[in-house]
């Protein structure tokens, strides 16, 4: 496991794809077990009390590379849905319009993007969710018509797929965070070789 930093109070890790994040002990937040990248972690409660009270807060910028289906109306963009667990399939999560008379009870969900290269059947983009919702940028690209590359959950019926893809094309790339000591830190992490792999030529 690729340590990115450590200190006394944290451990910045790279977390590859097929691990469960819900496995480290202290960990601040989560990623889905197929989504490599980014995993902080604290080493005492002060700690995860004081960098989760940051995410509650939005305090935290977060950055994904994502592979999506198709291409995306425009360069830049936000995405601004409600989200609530859909009905239909228990796993999933669901965007909803705000106007929508299923709106009731469910969360307010934000995500900015910006596409960094388009190819003949899909976009790369990053993605930054001004939010924390669960499986948030996932549900918001369903929602948009071009689901994450590979995503299996999400992913529509008989959805074209890059060659030896075998997960959802999706890392968590960049993190910035206050420290305990007050200081600001960024994180950054690498696109991993089997997505780089996968990039169509």
């Amino acid at each position: 496991m690729n340590v990115i930093y450590e200190d006394e109070n944290i451990k910045v890790i790279d977390k590859p794809a097929g691990v469960n994040s819900d496995d480290f002990e202290g960990r601040v937040h989560r990623l889905d077990k197929d989504t490599s990248g980014i995993l902080l972690i604290a080493k005492n409660d002060e700690t995860l009390e004081f960098l989760q009270r940051q995410f509650k807060e939005r305090k935290v910028e977060k950055k994904y590379i994502a592979l999506v289906v198709g291409h995306l109306k425009s360069e830049r963009g936000e995405i601004e849905t409600l989200l609530g667990r859909a009905q239909q399939d228990r796993r999933k999560q669901k965007a909803f319009l705000p106007q929508s008379p299923e709106s009731a009870g469910k969360r307010q969900a934000k995500t900015s993007y910006r596409v960094l290269q388009r190819f003949e059947n899909y976009d790369l983009i990053e993605a930054e969710p001004r939010t924390g919702r669960k499986h948030q940028i996932r549900a918001q690209l369903t929602y948009l018509g071009h689901p994450i590359a590979g995503d299996k959950l999400y992913g529509f019926k008989g959805q074209i797929c890059p060659k030896n893809l075998n997960r959802q094309f999706l890392h968590s790339s960049y993190l910035k965070i206050e420290l305990p000591n007050g200081q600001t830190k960024e994180f950054t992490s690498e696109l991993p070789n089997d997505l780089k792999l996968c990039l169509p030529k």
